[in-house]
């Protein structure tokens, strides 16, 4: 530990390949989390009968992924990533399996508690976009976060895609076709988690704790320290705006994207088609990353935080306009909301590492993605009840007016920032 807080030269190559890590990792993570989130709701509703039911299990993911969320953060403070992820992606592939079993002996409690562990794997997945930062110099850190999104497009957008196929192979072993996308949401997570375990060494939240700490003791005796990293001290405005960049743009998304696979197959469409809409989604959440990444780091934080707003609202325009018939319309609105999630995650989670320190930075990152999850699950609880008295149409275009909300927050951002300048 000592020689990489000695040398920025190791500290660089640490970062380089943590990133690879992370790449590795998250192409299996992302088909573990694409996987069940395209049949999740249409599990649940076959197995309670109802549509008002359908948002159910993004509810329960998302609740899960709370729980996880703050567990996930506070074991990598204590412990560094390598456990922490490590452990919450392995957590996630056992309550994929248990889904399928639910499934097959139809059991609505097994479901529902096994849809919570699953979601230890969604909050798993967010929260590697982290581990790629905490070596990172300032003018990385969004390009940083980008890297671990755009490497998680390889196995999201598979996932749905085999929708049709893992089907067909859950109902040649007996087991129901909603229930084989689990198996490999199962089998992904466990792999990332292996990843994580096995290659993550040193830690570099670990490092990134001791350089930190190495800092800190040089400062107190009088010793000017060296290094290209700039640790900031603390700002809790960049942590409540960049906290509330990634709540507004999930609450919109969750809650669309949970209805539309319902909306398409009340308007027969099938499981290819479903597939098909939420592949080009969630290609559109992590593939543009490495493009957002350049941008947040370039034109700033806080322009792009607006630009989420302006593209979800856009998305919530499309989808309540678009015929209910036309695939292409409902690809073009979910596009839209899978490229406002995107401009949002990776804004606010930069704005995070910006403003926190290293002491307390992978707990305060695991409290915030709670929130996160937390909005998520609201979105998805209520996206259903939405959908049945009121209508796809109703729900879509209230989601994308509550993304105007980022409008006023960065506002805000910007006057303390202003502020602070001039003082």
């Amino acid at each position: 530990m000592r020689n990489y807080v000695d040398s920025p030269e190791m500290q660089e190559r640490l970062y380089k390949r943590t990133l690879r890590i992370v790449v590795l990792s998250q192409l299996f993570g992302g088909a573990g989390l694409a996987a069940g989130v395209t049949v999740g709701a249409l599990l649940a509703r076959d197995m309670l009968g109802t549509d008002s039911a359908a948002g159910i299990p993004s509810a329960l993911l998302t609740l899960g992924s709370a729980a996880a969320a703050l567990l996930v953060g506070r074991l990598s403070q204590r412990s560094g990533r390598r456990i922490g992820l490590g452990t919450g992606f392995l957590a996630g592939g056992v309550g994929a399996l248990g889904i399928v079993f639910a499934a097959v002996i139809q059991s609505i409690p097994l479901l529902f508690a096994c849809l919570l562990i699953y979601g230890v794997g969604s909050a798993t997945n967010l929260q590697a976009r982290y581990a790629g930062t905490d070596l990172a110099k300032p003018g990385q850190r969004a390009k940083a976060v980008s890297v671990a999104l755009v490497s998680t497009t390889f196995g999201a957008v598979a996932g749905p895609n085999l929708v049709g196929p893992m089907g067909g192979l859950a109902t040649s072993i007996g087991i129901p076709a909603l229930a084989g996308p689990f198996l490999l949401a199962a089998a992904a997570y466990m792999l990332a988690g292996f990843v994580f375990l096995a290659f993550l060494r040193p830690d570099p939240f670990l490092v990134a704790k001791a350089i930190a700490d190495a800092r800190a003791k040089a400062d107190r005796n009088g010793v000017l320290s060296e290094g290209p990293s700039q640790l900031p001290i603390g700002n809790s405005r960049g942590i409540v705006v960049g906290a509330a960049v990634m709540i507004l743009t999930q609450i919109v998304m969750v809650a669309i994207m949970t209805m539309t696979p319902i909306h398409m197959e009340h308007h027969g469409f099938g499981l290819s088609e479903v597939g098909l809409v939420i592949g080009f989604h969630i290609g559109a959440m992590y593939l543009p990353s490495l493009a957002t990444g350049v941008l947040v780091d370039k034109i700033g934080r806080t322009a792009m935080s607006i630009a989420a707003g302006a593209v979800l609202l856009s998305a919530g325009i499309v989808a309540a306009l678009a015929p209910g018939h036309s695939i292409a319309s409902l690809i073009a609105a979910l596009v839209l909301l899978g490229l406002g999630w995107n401009f949002g995650l990776i804004s606010g989670t930069t704005l995070i590492v910006d403003a926190t320190h290293p002491s307390t930075r992978a707990k305060t990152q695991g409290t915030i993605d709670v929130a996160i999850a937390l909005a998520g699950a609201s979105g998805g609880a209520l996206s259903g009840l939405v959908v049945e008295h009121a209508g796809f149409a109703a729900l879509s275009l209230a989601g994308g007016l509550l993304a105007l909300l980022l409008l006023p927050i960065v506002m805000w951002s910007e006057a303390g920032r202003r502020a602070g300048a001039r003082s």
